[in-house]
């Protein structure tokens, strides 16, 4: 393979990469205070879908502190409705609970669903496992009695984008593990699950798409700390690690065939096939990294919204 050959863009997706000028490709540990700054506000209309969800600010105690969770309820749910745990991107060191939540809200209207979304503590300040644990606090606050009763304990996805998704593949395997809650499902959208940054694509990527692996290594860099660099890391940090991917639930990935974390997703979601579990998933020609949150107006960012919705509702029917 030519060092220079990359997948071909979708043309929307070029065209938006040459209109837009807030894309990350490359970062440095000095640039995290910048990622932190220039993330955009969204709207009281997006974050509650123009009033369908009424937004409520819980607190979730994680041993001597609590972490943040900003849980959505649609506004005519008459009974308690199915939950999408979300675990939001940005690297493992930025992002808020409502970074990616105009396009969650979106999803839960159209499913029928409520949105808990998790303000975990970022790296470097807090590096792993705090992040982890932050996760498994509000999956078990979701489960128990102090959760509001509209949401529906039994019937909880766990969603995430890029840093979230990978985050939210650790929580399952370390609930598996430890006895936690099981989730229905997981949804992982462009999942950051290898701290290797190693891959084809990976290399493939270097310097182009958004977020490549020089970015990828100072967020794990980052969420790993620097206390041991030589100790083995953790399936739980880097879900790509793990030797047994059985007894997971049913997992939906989709990433994009231009863009670092191709194929440490596809070899994921091949380790669940071959553990005998439930994955599907879609490698969207043309995509990069989070190419329908970059550019949603797209024909391939609607069919990638159209494909988990799908997922989604299969998912809450068999429940």
């Amino acid at each position: 393979m030519s060092s220079t050959a990359r997948p071909p863009l979708d043309p929307g997706v070029a065209r938006a990469f040459d209109e837009l000028d807030d894309i990350v490709v490359s970062i440095t540990a000095d640039d995290v205070p910048r990622l932190r700054r220039n993330a955009a506000p969204a709207t009281e209309a997006e974050l509650t879908a123009h009033g369908a969800f009424v937004r409520t600010l819980h607190t979730v105690g994680v041993g001597s502190s609590a972490v943040p969770v900003v849980v959505s309820v649609p506004v005519e749910a008459c009974r308690p409705v199915p939950v999408l745990l979300h675990l939001h991107g940005g690297g493992l060191v930025s992002g808020d609970a409502d970074s990616e939540m105009p396009a969650l809200i979106a999803l839960a209207d159209r499913v029928g669903c409520a949105v808990v979304s998790v303000e975990y503590r970022l790296a470097p300040e807090h590096p792993y496992p705090a992040a982890l644990e932050d996760a498994m606090a509000a999956l078990r606050w979701v489960r128990g009695p102090e959760a509001p009763v509209a949401l529906d304990r039994e019937r909880i996805v766990v969603t995430g984008v890029s840093a979230g998704a990978g985050l939210a593949a650790a929580l399952a395997l370390y609930s598996r593990d430890h006895g936690g809650p099981r989730p229905l499902g997981l949804l992982l959208q462009a999942p950051m699950l290898d701290h290797r940054s190693s891959s084809p694509s990976a290399k493939q990527m270097a310097g182009h798409g958004s977020w490549d692996r020089a970015a990828n290594k100072v967020a794990w860099a980052a969420y790993l700390g620097d206390d041991d660099r030589d100790a083995p890391v953790s399936p739980y940090a880097s879900a790509a690690l793990a030797a047994d991917l059985s007894d997971l639930p049913p997992v939906f990935i989709d990433v994009g065939s231009a863009e670092t974390f191709r194929d440490e997703c596809v070899a994921f979601a091949d380790a669940i096939w071959r553990a005998g579990g439930d994955a599907e998933l879609h490698v969207w020609p043309g995509g990069t990294h989070a190419f329908d949150l970059m550019a949603p107006w797209l024909p391939i960012s609607r069919d990638a919204r159209r494909a988990r919705r799908a997922w989604l509702r299969r998912i809450l029917r068999r429940a």
